[in-house]
This record gives structure tokens, C-alpha cells and sequence, in this order.
């Protein structure tokens, strides 16, 4: 049997996760969603990992192209309602694991992202899209909310009035649509969706990693906070930077005229 999550680590530290249940959309059976936390969760300890990119396995049919398309619901009618809030716990914190990440990730908008799927694409620091590509919040079409962080982080990436309308109607968005209102990065063609994904991880692999890890962290824990707040803790992120060998080479490759040869040290 195929592997639910396939894994493929590039020589400059950029590990491809990709969904690996084509057949079903890519949706998140149980899992699925346990290979993805584990995969999160071992990334924190690779000090060779540089980036993470998230994408939907390749489907035989064009029109079912996908990112994923959240939940399975074939489980989720087999569930009970404990088990239910059980699922509902474990995908909202790996969700969660994915923002925390200690290296960027970006997601590789391929096909449908709707309901837990966009709810991931959300969960990732920077999203390019396919052309074809339909992202939406679904979940209340079907009685419930979104409950991995979609009603959190979407009013912080595109406003809060603009959330609620997406939310409430359960409206499905093209890609333009979505780059429009800031919810993508970047929207290329179908066939071009991975290499523009790597094209950016290359250009974040190359900088300094303890760097880029500190300058996430700063980001994300500062976004919520008072300027009063978030200054400080900028400024205890770059001290973190300031002792680094990474430091010392970035300075000696500038003198010397070449690029600096980044560790992570």
C-alpha cells in the first residue's frame, strides 16, 4: 500500500510533504493527519532543514486536482461525538504544530484547499496557488465551524469582515479571487505551482537559518502582541542571532567578497 504522506528532502534542506490519498482529494482521515504530526514534529530536531513545502498528490482527473479538501467524511460518519471532538483536538494542534514549525513552510495550493485543507494552507507562513485552484471555509454548509483555525486565522491574513462573509456563505474563491484579498502569496499556472514553491524555499535556504527560525518567531509571537511588547521581544529574538558562527561568516564573506556559507550554528 501507498504511503499516506510521501516525504523527499532536496540537498539544500527543503523537505516536500505531500498528500498522499489522491483518490479521496487528499482529504484527512486519521491517518493521514497522525503522519503529518509526526512529520511536524521530527522537522523541530532536522538542524539540516532549511524549508518545508506542503502540497496534494497529482490526480488522474484534472477537475479533482487537490490540495486537500479537509475532513474525510466517510470516517467522520463512522465516529462518535467523543471521537469527534478527539479529531477536532488533534487537527486544530497539528495545525497549530505547522505554524510553530520551527522553519518556514509553504504551502503548494495545487487544486481544491476547502475546509481543513485551507484551514492547512493557513496554518503555512506563505501560499502560492494554482490558476485553477478553489479555496474555501465550507464548513458551516454542513452545520458545524471550522474548527482547525480557520476562524482565527483567516480574519487575521484578510480582514475580519472579509472572514465572516467567507465564512458565513461557505463561499468557494478562485485563485485570483484569493490573491485579490492577500489570502495567496502568488498564483501561477497549474504545472508551475512546485517549482515556484521551490524557487522560494531556495531563496530562504540560502540565508542564514538561525536567522530565518528567529526572525519567524518574532513574527509570530509579536503580530498579536502591543507594539509595547513585540519591540522587545524582536529585540530578545535578534540577540539570540548575535553570538552565531552564521553571524561571524556573514560578516567575513562580505569583507571577502563571496557568499557566506551558512550552518546553523
Amino acid at each position: 500500500m501507498a504511503e499516506i504522506l510521501l516525504q523527499e528532502k532536496t540537498e539544500e534542506g527543503i523537505l516536500i510533504l505531500t498528500l498522499n490519498r489522491s483518490e479521496a482529494m487528499n482529504c484527512f482521515n486519521s491517518d493521514l493527519l497522525s503522519a503529518l504530526a509526526d512529520a511536524i514534529r521530527e522537522a523541530n530536531f532536522d538542524m539540516q532543514l532549511r524549508c518545508i513545502i506542503i502540497t496534494g498528490a497529482a490526480s488522474e482527473d484534472p477537475k479533482k486536482a487537490s490540495f486537500s479538501t479537509g475532513a474525510d467524511l466517510k470516517e467522520r460518519r463512522t465516529m462518535t461525538h467523543d471521537q469527534v471532538r478527539r479529531f477536532i483536538f488533534t487537527i486544530r494542534n497539528t495545525f497549530t504544530a505547522v505554524e510553530q514549525v520551527r522553519v518556514p513552510v509553504i504551502a503548494a495550493i495545487n487544486g481544491y484547499a476547502l475546509a481543513g485543507g485551507l484551514e492547512l494552507a493557513l496554518a503555512c507562513d506563505i501560499r502560492i496557488a494554482a490558476a485553477t485552484a478553489v479555496m474555501g471555509l465550507t464548513e458551516t454548509s454542513l452545520a458545524i465551524i471550522p474548527g482547525a483555525g480557520g476562524t482565527q486565522r483567516l480574519p487575521r491574513i484578510v480582514g475580519t469582515a472579509r472572514a465572516k462573509e467567507l465564512i458565513f456563505t461557505a463561499r468557494r474563491i478562485d485563485a485570483q479571487t484569493a490573491l485579490a484579498i492577500g489570502l495567496v502569496n502568488r498564483v501561477v499556472e497549474p504545472d508551475q505551482v512546485m517549482s515556484a514553491a521551490l524557487e522560494i524555499a531556495r531563496e530562504i535556504a540560502k540565508n542564514g537559518p538561525v536567522g530565518v527560525a528567529q526572525a519567524k518567531f518574532a513574527i509570530n509571537c509579536g503580530m498579536d502582541a502591543s507594539l509595547g511588547v513585540a519591540l522587545p521581544l524582536e529585540s530578545k529574538a535578534y540577540e539570540v542571532t548575535i553570538p552565531t558562527k552564521d553571524r561571524q561568516e556573514a560578516l567575513a564573506a562580505f569583507v571577502e567578497k563571496r557568499k557566506p556559507v551558512f550552518k546553523g550554528e
